[in-house]
């Protein structure tokens, strides 16, 4: 097993010799040594310590989400709870990187707006290393402001304390009045115009540990390797755990999405121990749902966060909706290991079976690389298949090639086919390595730039050669300045 645990360090999990003879081909393609290091940190890293932004409806969260990724992804408009469908984004500050968690999409008032503050702040807090607290300092701190924080303090994490819509010095006045919430200094910010949110990402960055409190697999050998299992509404995910596990350990109900909070459950299966975390189903359209239903979003995006590898149930008795595919990218955008494991398969007839089949290959193409296996919850049916499955995609997800190797077969690969000519130039792939694992993230080099489909047609060899099943694989390109010529 593979338990090197990332440790920081900036040559990604390169060895000191290969990165050596590495940096040595890089010199000799003429490339800088810094522009290496960087881009082998960043695709070397391991999992990323998580910052939740939270606070009450139209404070500001999504404008601030919006200023730390240094673009507006979050979508921002002048209404209060307007929301969309990603809540988790990667961003860097001082050359750290971290992802930041957005709960600025949940904000009707569904459940009382106390409620549904609260339950955002917990999925918030349950989710991260370190948590942003946005307050409207015009309005100072209200009701709603205390009882989250009284959630913060029991929670223990790290809080920075943000106090927006402070547009000059007449506004931190207002600032320095929310001393009194007793969460340490509050940093006066204007997400809008951008004034403030360095000293206050500084700050964030002492709250963040370097790596997130939890080391994949477990941190000891042999820790139980983490499960989650997601899908739409009344897919089975909760009648497979129950299956799984061997007894009823979690409400079945015919009315769909009757699960709400995630279910950790230590579960003995083909001789090991694993940990399943049952999810609730993700709705259609997150701005059209009931606010309990985006928190389950929310709290499905966690669970995946949380686990290794995912398991997406499909219904095999529906056509394979757009939201199946919004899951299945939510998992792949996450960078875990995949299994597809298609439920009620004991339910079919040969014609849907075939129109099945036919479903699979044009809507989930993408994902071709997931091993998938046809189970009944019901029933139990080919419930020992999910075992080798899981081992397989957990082994490519953790497979790393050495330089060597990978740069002999980057070699032939470029002679027999080469990059498309474009505009009487033709890029050509110089040298790569593999600078992480879990998911697999290699970086190559390159002469100029290469066009999507063949990046696509990398991949597809890389699968070939190297096997990578039931892993995403990320491939960026660097391509070389003109400056560095060889003389």
């Amino acid at each position: 097993m593979n338990d090197q645990i990332h440790t920081g360090d900036e040559h990604g999990e390169l060895g000191d010799a290969e990165y050596a003879e590495f940096m040595e081909l890089a010199a000799q393609e003429g490339f800088e040594a810094e522009e290496i290091e960087s881009e082998l940190a960043a695709a070397g890293h391991g999992p990323l310590p998580v910052l939740a932004v939270v606070g009450r409806p139209n404070v500001g969260k999504s404008t601030l989400v919006n200023r730390i990724i240094g673009r507006r992804e979050a979508v921002v408009e002048d209404r209060p709870g307007v929301t969309r469908d990603r809540v988790t984004y990667e961003a860097e500050w001082a050359g750290r990187r971290f992802k930041v968690v957005d709960t600025g999409g949940w904000e009707q008032d569904v459940l009382g707006i106390d409620a549904s503050v609260a339950a955002q702040a917990e999925f918030a807090i349950e989710a991260a290393d370190a948590v942003v607290f946005v307050v409207d300092s015009t309005v100072g701190a209200t009701d709603t402001d205390e009882a989250v924080v009284k959630l913060l303090r029991r929670a223990g994490k790290p809080v920075v304390l943000c106090a927006n819509k402070v547009d000059g010095p007449s506004a931190e006045a207002d600032a320095a009045m929310l001393w009194s919430l007793g969460l340490g200094e509050p940093h006066p910010v204007s997400a809008l115009h951008g004034r403030g949110t360095g000293d206050m990402l500084d700050a964030v960055l002492e709250a963040l540990p370097t790596a997130p409190a939890q080391t994949f697999g477990g941190g000891v050998a042999g820790g139980p390797r983490r499960v989650a299992l997601i899908g739409r509404p009344n897919v089975g995910k909760s009648s497979l755990l129950n299956k799984v596990a061997g007894e009823e350990r979690v409400v079945v109900n015919e009315l769909a999405g009757t699960t709400r909070d995630p279910v950790d459950e230590l579960i003995d299966l083909g001789g090991k121990t694993w940990k399943f975390v049952d999810t609730a189903g993700i709705r259609r359209r997150v701005h059209l749902q009931e606010g309990a239903d985006y928190y389950a979003s929310l709290r499905t995006a966690a669970a995946v966060e949380k686990a290794e590898v995912a398991v997406v149930l499909i219904d095999a008795s529906e056509s394979i909706s757009v939201q199946d595919q919004r899951i299945l990218t939510m998992a792949v955008e996450a960078g875990r290991a995949l299994v597809l494991a298609i439920n009620k398969w004991d339910t079919l007839d040969e014609e849907r079976r075939y129109y099945l089949e036919r479903e699979i290959e044009t809507e989930l193409g993408q994902i071709s690389w997931a091993p998938r296996v046809n189970v009944s919850a019901r029933t139990g049916r080919h419930m020992e298949k999910l075992v080798p499955a899981l081992e397989t995609a957990l082994a490519g997800w953790e497979t790393r090639v050495p330089t060597g190797r990978l740069n002999a077969f980057l070699g032939e690969l470029v002679a027999a086919h080469p990059h498309p000519i474009r505009g009487g130039k033709q890029p050509r792939i110089l040298f790569g390595t593999q600078a992480g694992t879990r998911p697999p993230r290699f970086v190559l080099f390159a002469s100029g730039f290469l066009e999507a489909g063949y990046r696509r047609f990398i991949e597809r060899r890389l699968r070939e050669e190297f096997g990578f099943e039931g892993t995403p694989v990320h491939i960026s390109v660097r391509v070389r300045e003109k400056r560095g010529r060889k003389k």
